[in-house]
């Protein structure tokens, strides 16, 4: 029999891979305007797994078991509804009738389309007339199985604010009467941004957790990746940016083993042991890079991988050509001219002019109040300040910056940073 941890991790896996492509086939069967309907039966057929697994034990096929009871549930609405008219209008027809009601829902849930269905929904959560905040924050709840906090972690806002960006998007999905499809080729490149922004949320959401105990969510990590091999792989969508995305998160996930010790301390890019890096990844990656500049477009995410491969090519840290990752920043700056890009330029300043050039260029920046929640402002100026000897001002930052972060292990090389500054 499973134990409630047990079934607890199998749950939270089910919700992380499958909730997505649950979402998306019902969406496909009630209309983008029932969203939270499907949500809903998403929600209910995971919480009667919870609550039958705890007696029956784990199926041998949880995935399938979920699938089916979402279907059951999915049937029995309909079979409520007596109008029929309030649901995917061009299967809408085919609900109305007995005969064709169950053979349509089996058709679709078990359908080998259901990647396009998640396309679609993707696409969806991503349609123009939703602002790229609405867009951003509805694939990840919706796709994604993100929490309200963990959205608000990641656009730094508070969990009042996606609720009301949630709530702005489904009804927009209802009164414009917003069709699930993969838009044509002239739209598609415009809608596509916002779905790789999303993606790439939801990579360093598992590559740097804000909330959970766990500071790498490995998880998180698949999920982003094979959400974008989805557009890698479909012939409208896989372009140089959607390469360029790949190849990023292929290059820092391959670095995943090396950043924590055996204890769970966090391991910084410089004591990291290299000969744990994922090779095959890091080959994987240069391959996607590869096939990114194929074409003539240049995004953050060429950039950001050029940078991360950098480090892949130095065959230790002090051999990193900072020189080549300063040009990157400045064009990367130059694309999204944003304070957090400054900020990790300033780091690299840091290693070519010296901790008070790097201090210099961070009061700098422009927009510098909107990094104010942004843990990383504080806990980078606390590592320049004791680096120039003035330990009074570093562990006065490090302690602002132990305030804004909710990770364990982060919480903890901050302490050990302070103790060290204190002695």
């Amino acid at each position: 029999m499973a134990t409630a941890e047990n079934i607890q991790q199998t749950i939270e896996h089910l919700f992380r891979h499958e909730s997505g492509k649950l979402v998306s086939v019902l969406t496909r069967i009630f209309g983008p305007q029932n969203l939270e309907m499907a949500e809903d039966v998403v929600q209910d057929s995971l919480l009667k797994a919870m609550n039958t697994w705890k007696f029956n034990d784990i199926p041998e096929n949880p995935s399938g078991w979920i699938f089916a009871v979402a279907k059951n549930k999915a049937l029995d609405i309909i079979r409520k509804d007596k109008r029929h008219g309030g649901f995917a209008a061009d299967i809408s027809h085919l609900l109305k009738s007995e005969y064709t009601l169950a053979p349509t829902v089996n058709d679709l849930m078990n359908s080998s389309d259901i990647a396009d269905d998640q396309l679609r929904m993707i696409f969806t959560c991503c349609h123009p007339s939703l602002s790229p905040e609405l867009q951003v924050a509805l694939i990840l709840k919706v796709l994604c199985g993100f929490s309200v906090m963990e959205i608000s972690r990641a656009f730094l806002t508070g969990n009042d604010a996606i609720e009301k960006r949630l709530y702005r998007a489904r009804q927009q999905l209802r009164e414009e009467k917003i069709e699930f499809e993969i838009p044509r080729q002239e739209e598609l490149t415009r809608r596509l941004e916002p779905v790789l922004t999303a993606i790439y949320l939801v990579f360093n959401e598992g590559y740097n957790s804000t909330q959970h105990a766990d500071l790498i969510r490995k998880d998180l990590l698949e999920e982003a990746m094979r959400l974008c091999e989805l557009l890698c792989r479909h012939p409208s969508t896989n372009n140089p940016n959607v390469f360029a995305l790949q190849a990023l998160m292929h290059l820092n996930n391959a670095r995943t083993e090396s950043r924590l010790d055996g204890h769970g301390n966090i391991q910084i890019l410089q004591k990291q042991d290299r000969k744990l890096w994922n090779w095959d990844m890091i080959r994987q990656g240069l391959q996607y890079l590869d096939r990114s500049a194929e074409g003539d477009q240049l995004s953050r995410y060429h950039l950001e991988a050029a940078i991360v491969a950098e480090h892949v090519f130095s065959p230790d840290y002090a051999h990193t050509n900072w020189n080549n990752i300063l040009r990157y920043y400045d064009l990367l700056y130059q694309l999204h001219p944003s304070p957090v890009i400054a900020l990790n330029r300033a780091i690299v300043v840091s290693e070519i002019q010296g901790p008070q050039a790097a201090i210099n260029a961070i009061q700098e920046i422009r927009g510098l109040n909107l990094l104010r929640n942004y843990y990383l402002l504080p806990a980078t100026l606390g590592e320049l300040y004791a680096r120039i000897h003035n330990n009074k001002e570093a562990i006065k930052f490090l302690r602002e910056a132990l305030d804004l972060t909710y990770s364990v292990s982060e919480k903890k090389l901050l302490k050990d940073k302070i103790t060290s500054l204190s002695l």
